[in-house]
């Protein structure tokens, strides 16, 4: 290499590494802190402060049903990339550290253990954590799971070796239709209740979430539709027994599992005169983020599921972006700018994109389908469940989703960033006919108390 240094760990450092991925092992969960010295430059330390449970979240539980732990291995890599930073840097490598308080006029985060740590530059990247079933409805009986971290999968997979009679997922979004694929996969009885008419309708839409449901049904899960669960009642030793749906049905049930999506981890950040809430902190599009007044924090910097900004291709809407893809760009295009001086900060430039597997499909979806008023199969068709669609609002391309027909999406992406015409392609020699239709997204949410005006990417 030219021009380069690179990092090489002393025995010290692959000591400290062996360690972390050790305490990882075991299950240790709360916060890496990373102090990083620049020798040269405005920055003499960097604290990077981020949840190994809360920010680095489950690509798909698969990882809770199987002795392979994914999970495991993402969190190696962060401390390898932890150790790395330490080693080259001759600074610190602290973990379980646990924020309680932010103090920005002293630069100092008060930590749980009553302890304080100072900074120069502070990036907060927390994470989110599972929206728990509500208690007053039944939420603290047995048998009644989510699944964000490890901890969650690792719960989960020791109640499913029991062979559970019947398990519930409630919410039809990724995590909840991933988990009844991989539940169906063992042979485990499955019944699956979302409010919308189609798995991933809210992403999606349900005119190709309804290629979901039909796989969902031919798995030989049930699918509930268009109610909702009311409350779980359980039994004599308070372990969940029944569900009550909104329909007035119930359905039996010795095993839940609640898909709800997640709220951000800035519970810590009250007081500190940030934006900042269960909707994530809010940033400016150089990853700073803004205190209350809406000016920009020079030395605190946010990434990952817990940050929401605006982005250009979309109207400058803030938006939070809960897949993984995005939290490793962002952090790193965030640590630049950090070690940049006011002159030089950056814009991230991202364009939102997921991936996923389930009932023997890949999916990968590019952009932001929300708000389209069109969607056009240009590959492919819905029939053979292989098929790449484009979504489209006022006459522009805005997304694509691709089932199992991946090797066009790139195209598809140039031309979402360049703002082509809605639909991007229509004169590709294999497809005479492109179909048309409404993409069926669901009405919005019922009015709830006033929040920010953010929005938060997931299915």
């Amino acid at each position: 290499m030219t021009g380069r240094r690179a990092a090489v760990l002393t025995p010290e450092a692959r000591e400290r590494l062996a360690q972390a991925v050790g305490r990882a092992e075991a299950g240790t969960s709360g916060e890496i802190v990373v102090m990083v010295s620049r020798r040269a430059g405005a920055y003499r330390s960097i604290v990077l402060l981020t949840a190994l449970v809360a920010a680095l979240v489950l690509p798909w539980p698969l990882i809770a049903l199987t002795a392979w732990s994914a999970a495991s291995i993402l969190l190696a890599q962060a401390a390898l990339v932890a150790a790395i930073l330490a080693a080259s840097q001759n600074e610190r490598l602290r973990m379980a550290l646990v924020p309680r308080r932010l103090r920005r006029a002293r630069a100092r985060l008060r930590l749980a253990d009553g302890s304080a740590l100072a900074y120069e530059a502070l990036l907060i990247a927390t994470g989110a954590e599972a929206r728990p079933w509500p208690a007053e409805t039944g939420g603290g009986l047995a048998g009644i799971f989510t699944l964000r971290g490890r901890d969650d999968a690792a719960a989960l997979r020791d109640a499913l070796l029991a062979r559970p009679r019947q398990v519930l997922i409630v919410g039809g979004g990724l995590i909840g239709c991933e988990a009844a694929s991989c539940l169906r996969d063992l042979g485990l009885p499955v019944t699956l209740v979302d409010p919308n008419a189609a798995p991933l309708a809210r992403g999606l839409g349900t005119f190709v979430g309804s290629v979901i449901a039909e796989r969902l049904r031919e798995s030989g899960a049930t699918f509930r539709p268009g109610t909702m669960v009311r409350a779980f009642e359980g039994d004599a030793a308070g372990h969940v027994a029944l569900a009550r749906l909104a329909d007035g049905s119930t359905v039996e049930t010795n095993l839940v599992i609640a898909a709800l999506g997640a709220t951000r981890a800035t519970g810590w950040l009250r007081g500190a005169g940030l934006r900042a809430d269960a909707g994530g902190v809010t940033c400016d599009a150089a990853c700073r983020v803004l205190d209350a007044d809406g000016v920009p924090c020079p030395d605190i910097y946010a990434a990952g599921d817990v940050a929401r900004w605006p982005i250009p291709l979309y109207g400058n809407r803030l938006i939070a972006v809960e897949h993984w893809g995005n939290a490793v760009e962002q952090a790193a295009h965030a640590a630049r700018n950090m070690l940049a001086g006011p002159g030089e900060q950056r814009p991230y430039g991202h364009l939102p994109a997921f991936w996923s597997s389930q009932f023997g499909i890949n999916i990968k979806l590019v952009g932001l389908p929300d708000g389209a008023d069109s969607v056009a199969v240009v590959q492919g068709s819905r029939a053979s469940r292989r098929f790449l669609a484009v979504y489209g609002r006022a006459g522009r391309s805005i997304a694509a989703v691709s089932f199992d027909q991946a090797r066009w999406l790139p195209a598809y992406a140039e031309a979402i960033t360049a703002g082509d015409p809605f639909p991007p392609i229509t004169d590709a020699t294999d497809r005479p006919r492109v179909e048309m239709a409404a993409p069926g997204f669901p009405p919005p949410h019922r009015a709830a108390p006033a929040r920010p005006s953010a929005e938060t990417v997931h299915v």
